[in-house]
């Protein structure tokens, strides 16, 4: 017995939704696959992530039934890709009950789905259930007519988030019987079997508790269903595929990537491997792509480089040695823009990042391959079978080659790799390379540790003024704590209050003076290398400190005065760029100093001068507006329902500090303006690429702009009356003047060109004769390689009969040579291109080149004449008869 109806993959999709929305669900569209405001989960990896904020009461659903189609993505399977079933994207198509039906409705819609509308055989369809819920087992049996005795009662049928708290709940597991030709040949083979007999298709959750971080679990004051039914694998089902990678959802992936290798899928198992993996992994990257995810070392970007590195590798493997991904990512586009329109709309800028990422990455991959194989052909010789760590972790510091492919090659080969000691030589690299600052770093952090052990937390008043009192709490000169220090002595001071901002969330540290009653401490620098302690780090320049002196601290005015004008431009700068370039630019760095500001952020294109001067343009009229600048303390939680932006890899307290100055609210803890009017002007002065899409801005506000435009004010005056015009007229005349230096260099080109070849009459007069062979070995006066080039072939005609002919030019630091030889001469054994090579290693460098005309050069000119001596016996001894 078979499914009857054969379905696309899109028409099983709409099929879906429409029959939830005749059940009066709301059609909601698909997240993206980066959480909204939920800077703690990577990427969505099921349908109800979205619907989490309903269910738990903190937001209103717009309606109490939905149903969705999600794009998911999950980590766990990647390095399985490849088999017949694992997948990183796909589609969870579900319905969703915000305290409205439960157990019997929910089994009701998939049972009527399934059998009525998808024409399933219901013997084909086996549910499962959790071995205490008594209730679903009776409403499969009352629905869908099964007895108690063949609803399968499976452990694993509960869904909750594993050591952690939130809602929970059984599930009931819907499975689709392959046939026993799947089976694993057992009597008892049931769901639940390991083996590819029984496919589950849909998932059921019943969440009806909350489970506490102890496990404790109280039931939900409205329960909710959330149920999840894989589009990948009800399409296998519905077309009679034997593995999702058949169907029509992937089968167009397939064929296109196996047409660009000149290949066909079903061929051999080592190409249909390969080709499942780059049609996995392209469809995914073009998703992650089209959702703002853009390749990175951390997070996102991280998974975002590791599967385009995978798929790039096993491109390779089918002999795809050109970029690919880039030209089969339309074939994703056209099969899936239909549903997801942002396909299409970001068709371009998908494009271009897959792009340049796989361009960047196979030049690494070429020449990691190369060296690993060479490395793998060793150590089989030497009898071993694993990868040394430090082996490993050289092709990945010295090469760029990732770890993780370097498994993936090696168990091909059957290796192991020595993880241990890859760890091992990264932290030893790790540790030379800070080897100087960490020894003072472990001395100073053990004596604050005691201090902030003994005196708690410092109390930070800078939010209110940069003028305050305190009292000495401690002091630690060269890690050792001390009651007392005196002038002139470098140390570290720690107050019980402070208004000195310590370094952190991008913005500088705080300078000033530490004031006693005795002494004066100047503070060069404020930290807080343990949480919760702010120290001040400086010098003591006049008498004396000590533990227990009341002290007044001043931070210098001016300083911090610059510093909040441009922390609070840069949150004014984020918002512009969100506004610009869309909700998918993220920041992912930043540095807020007295002098300027600079803001790093994802974005696949660099800025183009209209975008910088709308940038500009738009935050100039947020300054001007004035907008007062407002803080608040809040939970977490309850500021990222605010709207409030959130740093993805920031680790975050309970309670927050949100930042709002205008459509501006940011989660931070840095010190600002009181109003934007404060930070007087802003404006860029650079925007340069610092990585692989990824993006700098730097900036100037206030004084430091003012100053910054007097100066190029005073630079066009300057340059105006050197070039006698006025500043209005100063761009027509620098043209102009470009103009005339292009043509004059052409001219000069040119008359050099002319005297070089009047040379050719006196070089062809130096030839000597070779064995009956005119050979010419001498310096030419001559501009530039390509004139030397031009002069070899005048000469070599000139000489009236097969010759050889060597010339030498000195440019700048080196020496440039051009051979050129007859073809009559090369059939006797004469070959230019070893005779440039051979001069080239004589002068420090090497040469090459065709049998006819070769080229070389080297550096060291004090051997030139030696080098040109050799001609001679270079022709004589390869010269046949």
């Amino acid at each position: 017995m078979s499914v009857e109806m054969k379905l696309t993959g899109t028409e099983i999709r709409e099929r879906y939704l429409d029959f939830f929305a005749s059940k009066r669900h709301m059609r909601v569209p698909s997240s993206s696959l980066v959480p909204r405001n939920d800077p703690t989960v990577l990427l969505t990896t099921a349908g109800m992530q979205q619907m989490i904020p309903y269910f738990l009461g903190r937001e209103t659903p717009p309606a109490i039934r939905l149903t969705s189609a999600q794009k998911c993505f999950r980590t766990t399977d990647i390095d399985k890709v490849g088999n017949e079933r694992s997948l990183t994207f796909f589609e969870m198509m579900g319905n969703f009950s915000v305290g409205d039906y439960f157990k019997r409705d929910a089994i009701a819609f998939a049972w009527e789905l399934l059998t009525g509308v998808f024409k399933i055989p219901a013997t084909l369809l086996y549910p499962t259930v959790h071995p205490e819920d008594d209730e679903a087992p009776r409403w499969w049996s009352e629905i869908a007519g099964y007895p108690d005795e063949a609803i399968v009662r499976l452990e694993d049928n509960w869904w909750g988030p594993p050591g952690a708290s939130g809602p929970c709940g059984p599930d009931s597991e819907i499975y689709y019987d392959r046939g026993v030709e799947h089976g694993c040949g057992r009597a008892d083979c049931k769901p639940g079997c390991e083996c590819e007999r029984f496919l589950e298709i849909w998932n059921l959750v019943f969440m009806q508790f909350y489970q506490e971080l102890d496990g404790t679990r109280t039931p939900l004051p409205k329960k909710n269903i959330d149920t999840g039914l894989g589009l990948e694998r009800v399409s296998m089902v519905l077309q009679g595929k034997e593995s999702v990678f058949d169907t029509d959802l992937f089968r167009p992936i397939i064929d296109t990537f196996a047409a660009l290798a000149n290949t066909s899928y079903g061929k051999d198992a080592k190409t249909d491997m390969s080709l499942r993996v780059i049609a996995d992994h392209g469809r995914a990257l073009v998703f992650l792509a089209a959702d703002g995810v853009l390749p990175g070392n951390e997070g996102r970007g991280y998974i975002f480089r590791r599967i385009l590195r995978r798929a790039v590798r096993h491109g390779k493997l089918l002999g795809l040695d050109k970029p690919f991904l880039s030209e089969a990512a339309d074939t994703v586009i056209n099969l899936m823009k239909s549903h997801y329109v942002e396909l299409g709309v970001q068709r371009d800028r998908i494009v271009e990042i897959l792009s340049l990422e796989e361009k960047k990455f196979s030049q690494t991959l070429n020449a990691g391959l190369f060296l690993l194989n060479n490395l793998l052909e060793d150590l089989k010789q030497r009898g071993h079978t694993a990868i040394p760590g430090d082996q490993a972790f050289k092709l990945y510091d010295t090469h760029g080659f990732p770890l993780e492919l370097t498994q993936e090659v090696a168990a091909e080969h059957g290796f192991t790799i020595d993880v241990s000691g890859f760890e091992q030589s990264m932290q030893q690299q790790q540790e030379r390379s800070r080897a100087t600052a960490v020894f003072g770093q472990v001395k100073d952090e053990s004596a604050l540790t005691g201090i902030l052990k003994r005196v708690g937390p410092t109390g930070f008043t800078g939010y209110q003024g940069i003028n305050g009192a305190g009292k000495v709490v401690g002091l630690v000169v060269d890690g050792v704590e001390v009651d007392e220090i005196s002038a002139p002595q470098s140390a570290l001071v720690i107050l019980d209050s402070t208004p000195f901002y310590a370094e952190s969330g991008g913005q500088v540290g705080d300078h000033g003076e530490i004031t006693g009653s005795m002494g004066v401490f100047t503070v060069q620098d404020t930290r807080r290398p343990l949480k919760g302690l702010i120290v001040h780090y400086g010098e003591i320049g006049e008498g004396y400190m000590r533990v227990g002196d009341s002290t007044q601290a001043n931070v210098i005015a001016q300083r911090r005065e610059d510093t909040i004008r441009n922390h609070s431009a840069t949150h004014l700068l984020h918002r512009a760029l969100r506004d610009l370039l869309g909700p998918q630019v993220e920041q992912r760095g930043s540095l807020v100093e007295p002098e300027r500001l600079r803001f790093d952020f994802a974005s696949p294109r660099a800025l183009t001068a209209p975008d910088v001067a709308q940038l500009d343009e738009q935050i100039n009229r947020w300054i001007r507006a004035n907008f007062p600048v407002h803080t608040a303390i809040m939970l977490l939680q309850e500021a990222l329902q605010t709207g409030a932006m959130a740093l993805f890899g920031e680790k975050y307290d309970d309670k927050v500090r949100v930042v709002s100055m205008g459509s501006s609210t940011e989660l931070c803890g840095g010190t600002h303006c009181a109003s934007t009017g404060q930070i007087g002007m802003y404006v860029t002065v650079q925007e340069t690429s610092i990585a692989a899409g990824i993006r700098r801005i730097e900036a100037l506000t206030g004084r430091g702009a003012e100053a910054y435009l007097r100066r190029r004010a005073a630079t066009v005056d300057a340059i105006s009356a050197t070039l006698q015009t006025q500043p209005d007229q100063l761009e027509g005349r620098v043209e102009q003047l470009a103009q005339e230096l292009t043509a004059a260099k052409k001219q000069i080109a040119q008359f050099q060109r002319e005297a070089a070849i009047e040379q050719t009459e006196t070089l062809v007069r130096a030839a000597q004769d070779v064995a009956g062979v005119p050979v010419v070995a001498v310096t030419a006066n001559v501009p530039d390689d390509r004139v030397l080039r031009e002069i070899g072939d005048v000469v070599l005609h000139k000489l009236g009969k097969p010759g050889v002919v060597v010339l030498a030019g000195t440019f700048d630091e080196r020496v440039g040579l051009q051979v050129s030889v007859s073809p009559e001469l090369t059939k006797r054994g004469l070959h230019a291109g070893k005779i440039a090579g051979a001069i080239g290693d004589r002068l420090g460098g090497k040469g090459g080149g065709r049998p006819e005309s070769a080229q070389g050069g080297g550096k060291n000119k004090a051997e030139l004449g030696a080098a040109l001596d050799m001609v001679a016996g270079l022709v004589k001894g390869s010269l046949r008869a």
